[in-house]
C-alpha cells in the first residue's frame, strides 16, 4: 500500500521509467531520471547533516530542476517550504522567520539574493544537490516507515496580522486531492498538462503531481511567454497539451491579449479553472475557440490542499450566467454554517452561510501558530461524537435549486485577486509603516479586479508605491493610492468603507 508520495515515484519509475515526466524550454527529464535525482538530492542532504522531521526551504528556477529537489527534500525524510525568488526581501524575511529552518536549496542565480536576506542557514546549491552525489548514495532508511501524516510541504499565504500563513500539508492529505481530482479529469499516459502556475503556488501542486499518478507528462511554459499572444498557444501545440490547470487570470490574459487570433490550441481536451471568480466574457472566448473541451470550474483554499469542488459546464456560458461552484470533490465534505453556528443544508435554497471543508485532504494546520489552527480548523458542529475538524474558510456560499453550491463572495476582509487570497489588513499594516501615512483603508474592486488604498497624511502616492514594491509581492500591490482630506468616518468612529466604495 503507498503510504507516501515516495511510494508513487518509485511505482511511477518503474511503470514509465523511459517516459518523459517534465519538459521545459530547455531540458525534459524522465521518470527514472526524477527518481535518481531525487535520491541523488536526498544523499547530498543526508551527506550534509540533515536529519528527517525537519524542513527545508527551496527557492527554485521555473524549470523541471526544481521539482527534482522537491523529491530529493522528500527523500531525506523531510518536508519542503517553496518560496518564490522574486518577493520583495521584506516578505522573504518574514517566510524565513515563521519556518525558521535550518536549510535551504536555492538556484545557482538566486544564491546571491539569498545571501542578502541574511539567512543563517546552511545554503545549498541545486545544482549541486542535484549532482553531487549519485542515486547509490543514498540510504532509504531516513524515509522509511513514514507515516502519510507527515508533512509533504508548507506553502506560504497572506495573514491578517502582517505575519504570512504557512500551511502545512500532509502526504495523505495531497494523495487524497490528486485522487479526488484524478477521478474527475481521468488522466491517461498519453496525455499533457500545460504548467502556467509558479511552482511555489498552491495550483502548481497538479502539474507536479498528477504525473506520478498517471504516467502523464508536465511541460513547464516560460513565464513570458503568457505576455506574448502569438507564441502563447503555438507552445501549447509543440507540445501537444491535452490539459490546462490554470488560474482564472490566465485564462482571461490569453483572452484579452487576442491569443486566439493567432492559433488555437489543437490538442486540448480539458480546462480546468481556480483562484476566483471568472469572467464570463473571457471565458465564452475560450469556450467559442475550442468547441468539444471540457471546461471545469473548481473552488478551494490552500487549507482543504487544492480545490475541494468542481463543476464541468454544460453549456456556453452567457453574460449573467452565474457559475456554480458545484459539488465536493470525493475525500471532501462541505457544510455551510450560518452567523449563529447553524448548519445550512441542500434543503433551505438560497440562504447564504459560510462555507466549512471537511475530509481527509485537510491541512494540519499552520507552522508554528497553533491559537490561528485553533480558530480556524474546528469541531464539526453536526458530530458531538468523536473528533472531526472542519476549515472555516472565511467565504460565502448558497445552494441552488438543484443541490449545487454558489460562492458569495467573503464575509471578512481576505480577498481572491489574481488567483491569490489576500488580507486586505496586510495591505493596510505595510502602508502604515510608510512615513507620513497617517491611517488608511484599503479596498477591492472586484467587478473590474483593481486593489485601491484610501490614506490620510503628507506622503505622497510614489511614495507609498515604492515602499510596497520592496515589502509586497507584485499581486498585493494596490494598482489605485488615493490620498484624502481624512478617511470618512461612522458615528462609532470606524472608517466608513460604504462611502470608500462609493468613491472607487
Amino acid at each position: 500500500m503507498e503510504t507516501t508520495i515516495l511510494d508513487f515515484l518509485d511505482r511511477a519509475a518503474a511503470l514509465w521509467g523511459g517516459r518523459v515526466v517534465y519538459a521545459d524550454n530547455k531540458n525534459t527529464m524522465t521518470f527514472a531520471q526524477l527518481d535518481g535525482f531525487s535520491r541523488s538530492a536526498g544523499a547530498y542532504l543526508q551527506k550534509r547533516g540533515v536529519r528527517p522531521g525537519q524542513p527545508v526551504l527551496v527557492m527554485g528556477e521555473r524549470g523541471i530542476n526544481t521539482p527534482a529537489c522537491y523529491m530529493g527534500v522528500l527523500r531525506a525524510g523531510c518536508f519542503y517550504a517553496p518560496v518564490d525568488a522574486s518577493m520583495p526581501a521584506g516578505r522573504l524575511s518574514s517566510i524565513l522567520e515563521v519556518i525558521g529552518a535550518k536549510y535551504m536549496i536555492a538556484s545557482g542565480e538566486f544564491l546571491e539574493k539569498v545571501s542578502a536576506l541574511g539567512f543563517d542557514g546552511e545554503i545549498f546549491a541545486a545544482e549541486d544537490v542535484l549532482s553531487e552525489c549519485g542515486p547509490e548514495d543514498y540510504d532509504p532508511r531516513s524515509a522509511a516507515g513514514l507515516p502519510e501524516t507527515v508533512p509533504l510541504y508548507v506553502i506560504f499565504t497572506s495573514g491578517s496580522t502582517g505575519k504570512p500563513k504557512g500551511v502545512i500539508t500532509s502526504h495523505h492529505s495531497l494523495m487524497c486531492y490528486i485522487d479526488a481530482v484524478q477521478s474527475v479529469l481521468g488522466l491517461g499516459e498519453d496525455d499533457i498538462l500545460g504548467n502556467q502556475a509558479p511552482l511555489d503556488y498552491i495550483a502548481a501542486v497538479r502539474d507536479i503531481y498528477l504525473p506520478l499518478f498517471t504516467g502523464a507528462k508536465t511541460v513547464i511554459i516560460p513565464k513570458e511567454e503568457f505576455a506574448m499572444p502569438d507564441r502563447l498557444f503555438g507552445i501549447l501545440n509543440e507540445s501537444r497539451v491535452t490539459t490546462l490547470c490554470w488560474s482564472t487570470a490566465g485564462l482571461e490574459i490569453a483572452a484579452k491579449l487576442g491569443s486566439f487570433d493567432y492559433e488555437k490550441p489543437s490538442y486540448l481536451r480539458r480546462v480546468i479553472f481556480s483562484g476566483s471568480v471568472i469572467s464570463n466574457k473571457y471565458l465564452r472566448i475560450w469556450q467559442e475557440n475550442l468547441p468539444g473541451v471540457r471546461f471545469i470550474n473548481q473552488y478551494g483554499p490552500t487549507e482543504a490542499t487544492a480545490s475541494c469542488t468542481y463543476y464541468e459546464l454544460t453549456g456556453m456560458v452567457e453574460e449573467d450566467t452565474h457559475i456554480p461552484i458545484g459539488r465536493a470533490y470525493p475525500h471532501y465534505s462541505i457544510t455551510l454554517l450560518d452567523k449563529e453556528g447553524r448548519i445550512i443544508t441542500a434543503d433551505d435554497p438560497g440562504e447564504t452561510g459560510e462555507i466549512c471543508v471537511g475530509g481527509p485532504a485537510l491541512a494540519l494546520g499552520y507552522y508554528g501558530d497553533e491559537d490561528r489552527t485553533k480558530a480556524s480548523f474546528i469541531q464539526n458542529p453536526q458530530n458531538h461524537c468523536y473528533r472531526e475538524l472542519i476549515y472555516r474558510t472565511g467565504d460565502l456560499g448558497r445552494y441552488r435549486e438543484d443541490g449545487l453550491l454558489e460562492f458569495c463572495g467573503r464575509m471578512d476582509r481576505q480577498i481572491k485577486h489574481l488567483g491569490h487570497r489576500i488580507e486586505l489588513d496586510e495591505i493596510e499594516i505595510a502602508a502604515r509603516q510608510v512615513g507620513g501615512v497617517n491611517d488608511c483603508c484599503a479596498l477591492y474592486d472586484d467587478k473590474n479586479s483593481l486593489l485601491y488604498l484610501f490614506y490620510e497624511g503628507p506622503a505622497s502616492s510614489r511614495e507609498i508605491a515604492l515602499y510596497f514594491r520592496g515589502s509586497l509581492p507584485a499581486f498585493m500591490v494596490p494598482r489605485r493610492i488615493k490620498q484624502l482630506d481624512s478617511l470618512p468616518r461612522l458615528a462609532n468612529g470606524k472608517t466608513d468603507m460604504r462611502s470608500l466604495r462609493e468613491s472607487m
